[in-house]
């Protein structure tokens, strides 16, 4: 199922795959119209003859046409062209990841901070069952390189911490990524059950990256879309896709794909939130609604102890301050998380002042349209 999104007095093809040129069809759509875009370009890899396993039989590597290009110069000019595309679409606020290897993703990395975007990240996709190198003249290529960049310096990109830590099993997400590439049922065929695309990406792939960066309703557009990992991971994800892709064989088997795929139900596309997305709770606003009371006597679990105020600062034996500042003094700290640190008595027991404040969140989260 398609829909289509107003912007402006244009409309935006949400959930399709468009056939054409991806420069042309970029510079078609309504500026300022998309949250991410994430872009697996030609590599230019400049293969020079067969390549062929031990066995003596063909590896099916990446020399179709589309990779074809007369020179670095007439690389450079096409990966400026649709730089320049996307960079228009993006939203202020927006974002672009783009996958390549050692054959251009240099060459693409200059020209992104050339035209102003501002690069958040490189990430090295490390292969954890690569091609081996059959030549034996070289180190085994087991890597991609992604480039995670905002549209400018002062864009207030989305990047949900928390949901990549819970990945992780609670760590912070680093920027080696160890994922398998496609094999087995995630491998597409053709009809003749050959790769259906020499260069599909894992799903895995995709998902990190929608999870990390995007938010569920967001519009993603991919100028490469290929067989069409990104537009199954976003429908599945619940954000809307825009797929450009000029091949046919390509667009078909991506239309097949996507006619399979079924959106997660609402519940499950919930993610953990970053606190800095959390409303900010001054703590102030416990003293005015009469949570605590001025007077009333604050405790760290190591015994250290302060006064609220009705200004709603504390005030200890030889300071007064935020309950960050007093904290940090009492501990002879650079600084203090006041919400853990201190705690308030009921019936004889001693609880975070955190709790306070996520009573009122909860509140400001019920008050709010869904």
């Amino acid at each position: 199922m398609t829909k289509t999104a107003t912007n402006g007095a244009a409309s935006l093809p949400l959930n399709r795959i468009l056939a054409g040129d991806c420069v042309e069809i970029m510079q078609s759509l309504p500026a300022e119209s998309v949250d991410l875009i994430f872009a697996d370009p030609p590599y230019n890899l400049q293969l020079r003859g067969d390549l062929h396993r031990p066995d003596n039989s063909r590896v099916d590597a990446v020399d179709d046409h589309w990779d074809q290009f007369a020179s670095f110069e007439a690389y450079d000019r096409f990966t400026r062209d649709w730089l320049a595309a996307a960079q228009r679409l993006l939203k202020p606020n927006g974002a672009i990841w783009v996958i390549g290897s050692y054959h251009n993703v240099f060459r693409i990395g200059a020209e992104l901070q050339n035209q102003g975007y501002w690069i958040l990240n490189d990430v090295i996709w490390r292969k954890s069952n690569p091609m081996p190198n059959f030549r034996g003249k070289r180190l085994t290529n087991a890597h991609e390189t992604l480039i995670w960049a905002s549209k400018s310096e002062s864009a207030k990109y989305t990047f949900n911490y928390e949901a990549l830590k819970a990945l992780n099993e609670g760590v912070q997400m680093r920027s080696d990524w160890v994922l398998p590439i496609c094999t087995g049922g995630e491998r597409l065929k053709d009809d003749q059950g050959d790769k259906a695309h020499p260069t599909q990406k894992p799903e895995s792939l995709l998902h990190r990256v929608i999870v990390g960066t995007t938010n569920p309703g967001d519009v993603i557009l991919d100028p490469f879309f290929g067989t069409g990992t990104t537009g199954a991971v976003a429908k599945m994800l619940g954000r809307d896709f825009i797929g450009i892709e000029r091949e046919a064989a390509y667009r078909e088997v991506a239309e097949r794909r996507l006619s399979k795929i079924r959106k997660f139900d609402r519940e499950a596309l919930e993610t953990s939130a970053s606190k800095r997305t959390e409303p900010r709770v001054p703590f102030g606003q416990l003293v005015e609604r009469g949570m605590l009371r001025p007077g009333e006597e604050l405790y760290s679990a190591r015994g250290q102890k302060a006064k609220v105020r009705a200004d709603g600062t504390l005030v200890g034996n030889d300071v007064k301050g935020s309950i960050h500042q007093v904290g940090a003094h009492l501990e002879g700290a650079p600084s203090c998380n006041g919400w853990t640190y201190w705690h308030f008595r009921r019936d004889g027991q001693l609880v975070p002042i955190d709790l306070l404040r996520q009573q009122i969140r909860a509140e400001m989260e019920e008050g709010r349209p869904h």
